[in-house]
C-alpha cells in the first residue's frame, strides 16, 4: 500500500514573522475559532489572539492581533513582528525579565511537553544570535533583547499550531529578507538585522529591491527550527492554502503563505491512478574533456545516482566544440551526483532545475522461450501499455543462434 506524506509549504517570498507565520497556520484548520480558543485557553498571562480579516493586493487574508493585557503593543523596530521590547528603559530590564521569566513558568503548566521543548528550542536561537551579536555570554543576554509577551505569544502558537498540524516534512522557500536600514534602539542597522542574518546562516535568502524589514529574527529562528529543508515548493497534492498578513503595504502582496498536502513517500499518483514524482536537472558546460573522458565520467555518474546522462554537441567560447552535460537524478541522490560531476569534470559550475515528472509504472518479468530466460520490461499508465525485451538478453540470445536481433525478434513474437 502506498504511504501519503503530510507536507507542510512555507512560501516566504515577503519574509516571514510570529504574527504572520501564526495567520497563515490558522487558515490551514477548517475550524478556526475552536483553534483560537485552544490558543486563548494556554494561559498565557494577559494575552489574546485576535483574528482580523485582512486584504492585501486583494488577496483575502488573516492577521492575527496579539493583544497584551487589552492592548496591541507598538510597531517594533523589527518591521513585521510585534514589539519585541528593545524600547524599555534599561532600569527595567531585569524587573521585565524576571517578570517574563515568571509568567513563562506558570503559563507552561498548560502547554504541551512537545510545544514548550519547541518553544524553549526557538528563543535558545534567538538568544544565541543577541549573545553573538553584542559580543556577550548567553547568559546575559537580557530578557527584553529576546523577546516581549507578544513576541512570546508569536512563537508559543506558531509551535502549537504546527504540532496540532503534524506534518511529516516541512519545507520552505527561499526566504526574502528585504533591503535597506531600519531603526532600532542600538541605532541604525542594515537589513537583514544583524540577529536576523546571524539566525540565517546556512539558509538560502535573497532579497528584491523591498526597502524594509521581511524577515524578522522571531521568523527567521521559527523557520530554522521546523524547516525539514530549504526548496521550492515540491510535488504535492495540495489539501489547504493558508494566507498570513503583515500591517504594512507593498506593491506586492505581504503574506506568508502555507500550504499543506500530501505526497507519496516516493510515487504520488493523480487523480486517474497515473503517476508523477519529481526529478532533478543538473547541466554544465564542457570544452576541455577529450570523449574518452566524458563516456568515463557517464558511467561513474550513473554509479552516483543518476538516472539518466546525456550530452548535447554546442559551440563554446571562443568557437570551441564542446559538450553541453545533462544529468538526470531523484532528489536524494542530488549532493552525491553533484560531487561526482565535479570530481569528474573540469566544469566549475552547474545549473539546477527542480521539475514534476510523468511517469508510467514499469516492472519486469523473465519469459522463457525457446532461447533461453529473456527479461521483459513493461510499462502501463496514462491509457497505454507496451513491452520491450530487455536488449542485453537479446543480444546474447542472438549470438547463441547466430542470427541477428531483428530476426531473433520475429522467432520470439511467433512464439506468443
Amino acid at each position: 500500500m502506498e504511504m501519503k506524506k503530510k507536507i507542510l509549504y512555507i512560501d516566504c517570498g515577503m519574509g516571514a514573522a510570529g504574527d504572520m507565520l501564526t495567520a497563515a497556520l490558522l487558515e490551514l484548520f477548517p475550524d478556526r475559532e475552536k483553534v483560537v480558543a485552544e490558543l486563548n485557553a494556554l494561559g498565557l498571562p494577559g494575552i489574546e489572539y485576535r483574528p482580523e480579516v485582512s486584504v492585501k493586493c486583494g488577496i483575502t487574508g488573516t492577521h492575527m492581533k496579539v493583544l497584551v493585557n487589552g492592548r496591541e503593543e507598538g510597531p517594533e523596530m523589527f518591521g513585521h513582528d510585534h514589539d519585541h521590547g528593545h524600547s524599555h528603559d534599561h532600569g527595567d530590564e531585569h524587573a521585565d525579565e524576571h517578570a517574563v521569566a515568571f509568567d513563562l513558568k506558570s503559563a507552561f503548566a498548560k502547554i504541551p511537553s512537545k510545544v514548550r521543548k519547541d518553544v524553549k528550542a526557538v528563543y535558545r536561537l534567538i538568544a544565541e544570535a543577541e549573545s553573538h551579536v553584542h559580543g556577550m555570554p548567553i547568559g546575559q543576554v537580557h530578557f527584553h533583547e529576546v523577546g516581549s509577551m507578544d513576541a512570546i505569544a508569536d512563537v508559543t502558537a506558531v509551535c502549537m499550531l504546527i504540532r496540532k498540524l503534524a506534518p511529516d516534512e516541512v519545507v520552505v522557500s527561499p526566504v526574502n529578507t528585504g533591503t535597506g536600514k531600519v531603526k532600532c534602539a542600538h541605532g541604525i542597522l542594515p537589513v537583514p538585522a544583524p540577529a536576523t542574518a546571524y539566525i540565517l546562516q546556512g539558509i538560502p535568502t535573497y532579497d528584491n529591491g523591498i526597502l524594509s524589514e521581511l524577515c524578522t529574527p522571531t521568523g527567521a529562528a521559527l523557520l530554522k527550527h521546523f524547516a525539514t529543508r530549504f526548496a521550492n515548493r515540491p510535488v504535492m497534492t495540495i489539501n489547504a492554502v493558508g494566507y498570513g498578513m503583515g500591517k504594512k503595504d507593498f506593491d506586492t502582496a505581504n503574506c506568508v503563505r502555507t500550504i499543506l498536502g500530501e505526497a507519496a513517500d516516493t510515487l504520488c499518483g493523480n487523480e486517474s491512478g497515473n503517476a508523477t514524482d519529481e526529478i532533478i536537472e543538473l547541466i554544465c558546460n564542457i570544452d576541455d574533456m577529450t570523449a574518452e573522458e566524458i563516456g568515463y565520467t557517464y558511467d561513474r555518474l550513473f554509479e552516483a545516482g543518476a538516472v539518466d546522462v546525456f550530452g548535447i554537441p554546442a559551440f563554446m567560447k571562443k568557437n570551441r566544440p564542446g559538450t553541453i552535460l545533462h544529468v538526470l537524478c531523484p532528489p536524494d541522490k542530488k549532493e552525491t551526483v553533484i560531487r561526482a560531476m565535479f570530481v569528474h569534470t573540469t566544469t566549475i559550475g552547474i545549473r539546477e532545475s527542480r521539475m514534476p515528472r510523468y511517469i508510467l509504472d514499469r516492472s519486469v518479468e523473465t519469459r522463457h522461450t525457446d532461447y533461453g530466460d529473456i527479461r521483459v520490461k513493461k510499462v502501463s499508465g496514462y491509457g497505454t501499455v507496451r513491452e520491450k525485451y530487455e536488449y542485453d538478453d537479446l543480444a546474447a540470445a542472438a549470438a547463441a543462434e547466430g542470427i541477428s536481433i531483428a530476426k531473433l525478434k520475429e522467432k520470439l513474437h511467433s512464439e506468443k
